[in-house]
């Protein structure tokens, strides 16, 4: 697959997640949110590289706060427990909850935190809002922890040149010391970065083994 065809599928989920806000039917994208944790289960985070409007809107700010040198600052010691993912997720479900219950609105909770993401992308690097502070990345961690199939390298092609660690938004692909890269599968985003960049041709999705 391409990039336009991966473009294409981004902005598509986009555009559904638009419609659905503006007319009012936010509880339809939880309902394939929802569904996507289950395929995480097996196929891992296509949730978080295909149909997250967060990712998709994080993507382009991410190359924005590069060109404008502002971006790219590492996390900091305060964020790296995780704990915050999790204080997010229970605060936003209570909020989403207790208005819908009490006031029977539906409180922009995606929306609050697609801006709090464009925020934090400015100005640290992508891992940072993906691996620390996303509420809904912290549900897909969960649910693919052990994916049976997963974006994944090839041994003997890897040379070990590292461009695929420079481009991974979730930190979730390293070079070793044997000099090989390897992939945290409940990390991976599946967002196909590390395979559009390698010369090797070495990271294909597939069955994990």
């Amino acid at each position: 697959m391409k990039r336009l065809p991966v473009l294409l599928i981004r902005l598509a989920f986009l555009a559904l997640f638009i419609f659905l806000v503006v007319n009012g039917r936010v509880l339809l994208w939880l309902v394939i949110f929802a569904v996507s944790l289950l395929v995480a289960i097996v196929f891992g985070r296509l949730y978080c590289g295909y149909a997250c409007p967060i990712n998709t809107v994080m993507m382009p700010i991410a190359k924005i706060s590069q060109k404008l040198g502002i971006g790219g600052r590492k996390s900091p010691k305060w964020l790296q427990s995780g704990r915050v993912a999790w204080i997010a997720l229970i605060i936003s479900a209570a909020i989403y909850a207790l208005t819908r219950l009490v006031i029977h609105k539906t409180f922009p909770v995606l929306l609050i935190w697609l801006a709090l993401a464009v925020m934090v992308t400015l100005f640290y690097k992508p891992e940072v809002f993906h691996n620390k502070i996303c509420p809904f990345g912290v549900l897909q961690r969960l649910f693919a922890r052990s994916p049976r199939f997963s974006r994944f390298v090839v041994p003997e092609p890897c040379d070990g040149c590292k461009d695929c660690e420079k481009v991974c938004p979730a930190e979730a692909i390293a070079v070793r010391e044997d000099k090989k890269a390897y992939v945290n599968t409940q990390a991976c985003l599946q967002c196909k970065n590390c395979q559009f960049i390698c010369h090797a041709e070495t990271i294909p999705y597939g069955k994990v083994f």
